[in-house]
């Protein structure tokens, strides 16, 4: 069995905190400690001694964890917000020290956790470059091989020899991405920081992440983006409240993750003295589901989906049309539905009281991504909107109903556009 590039041993990190007689919590950090010591004299002679006046209690951001990760693995840490993961990489990056437990580490390790981690603001970024080298090993050979590519990556070329100060964070996200990916560490750990870059310079940082996992070298990866992690690791590793509460394949995990993630925000209810429209028609809640009823808010694209509005009727109206828009992530409307779009036949009824409507959305059809639903009531032929609501509802697509072994294979992440149909293709005889 070969020995693991990263082995972490009943690992756990403690944070003392004290809450002021506010009730205001203070977390213990090297900044809070020297402040206290220049200001304790003066505090002394303060009149409102409860200031001082502290009690202290514990809080475990990571509890007894163990874990191996073997040399060319990509691996994913999930979990909610203050599960423990950006913890975790810092102890694994040598920045924040454990409490307890061991972690082993056999290679050089880069870090992507914050932007500007490992930069000094003074220096330029030419100068930041050499200096991350250096602190990795590198010969200024070695730097100088791969600062071209670096540069260019980072698009920052203009701006190398400009003090990193006056960088926008987005220049500072790139290089020190380009930095951490190009300077050939044995080991990367990226936290959730690609967030803040937009959508055209995360895939290309995750397009990286590939291309330096098939060079057998291991990636640690913290991310929100359920459909990066799926794609791009072999393995997930979920964190709860500072424990490890599932390993293993990631669709599993990431699975099992979303049946507990909180919901909200794929669906809206109004009550009813706040809902929205007239007598003709009162929204009063919109939600996304899956097959089996639940609103989960990130759901497979093998699966089915439906639209479900309730909405009240105090004067019937046989040209009431109920709808919405679908919004891609970034804006796009990429349709608009009524209920009567259908042969009037097939209208479904329309009642006083209560209504509730649901229109399919059929499996298959989006592509991996952020969608919204703008809830849309009218009268037919008037111009005056009842209910017309921007993006009220969100909800996520996790691209996997290819049934070809080609499928997801175009850019190593996702293929293109909004719509991703499978589509019947024959030869001509």
């Amino acid at each position: 069995m070969t020995t693991p590039v990263i082995s972490v041993i009943s690992l756990g990190k403690k944070y003392k905190i004290t809450r002021n007689k506010g009730g205001d919590q203070e977390y213990k950090s090297l900044r809070n400690a020297l402040t206290n010591f220049i200001s304790a004299p003066l505090l002394f002679l303060n009149k409102d001694r409860h200031v001082i006046s502290k009690s202290p209690s514990e809080f475990w951001a990571l509890k007894d964890i163990s874990f191996d990760i073997q040399q060319g693995e990509v691996v994913g840490i999930i979990g909610r917000n203050g599960a423990g993961k950006s913890t975790l990489l810092k102890i694994l990056s040598q920045i924040t020290e454990p409490t307890e437990g061991e972690v082993r580490i056999r290679g050089r390790v880069a870090s992507l956790l914050e932007v500007g981690t490992g930069f000094h603001p003074e220096l330029s970024g030419r100068e930041n470059v050499f200096l991350n080298g250096a602190i990795l090993g590198m010969s200024r050979a070695e730097i100088k091989r791969k600062f071209d590519d670096i540069v260019s990556f980072a698009e920052v070329g203009k701006f190398i020899d400009m003090p990193v100060k006056r960088y926008s964070s987005g220049m500072y996200l790139r290089l020190a991405f380009a930095v951490a990916a190009y300077l050939e560490p044995e080991i990367l750990l990226v936290d959730e920081v690609l967030a803040v870059g937009d959508a055209q310079f995360q895939k290309k940082c995750l397009n990286k992440m590939e291309g330096i996992a098939k060079e057998n070298r291991t990636v640690l990866f913290i991310s929100h983006n359920m459909q990066a992690v799926q794609s791009l690791c072999k393995r997930a590793i979920q964190l709860d409240r500072g424990r490890i509460i599932n390993s293993g394949e990631p669709s599993s995990v990431i699975s099992q993750y979303l049946s507990v993630v909180s919901a909200t925000r794929s669906e809206v209810v109004w009550d009813l003295q706040c809902a929205v429209g007239d007598a003709a028609a009162k929204l009063i809640s919109i939600r996304i589901l899956s097959e089996d009823g639940i609103c989960k808010g990130i759901y497979s694209s093998k699966e089915n989906l439906y639209v479900e509005m309730k909405f009240i009727v105090e004067i019937k109206n046989s040209a009431l049309c109920i709808g919405f828009d679908l919004t891609s992530g970034d804006g796009v409307v990429l349709f608009r539905s009524f209920q009567n779009d259908l042969p009037i036949d097939d209208w479904p009824d329309i009642v006083k009281g209560e209504n509730v409507y649901l229109c399919k959305i059929n499996s298959g059809f989006l592509n991996g991504g952020i969608y919204y639903l703008s809830p849309k009531i009218k009268i037919h032929s008037t111009s005056v909107w009842i209910v017309s609501l921007e993006a009220v509802v969100q909800f996520e697509i996790l691209l996997d109903h290819g049934v070809s072994p080609m499928w997801n294979c175009l850019d190593g992440i996702t293929r293109p556009g909004k719509l991703a149909p499978i589509l019947n293709w024959r030869a001509m005889d």
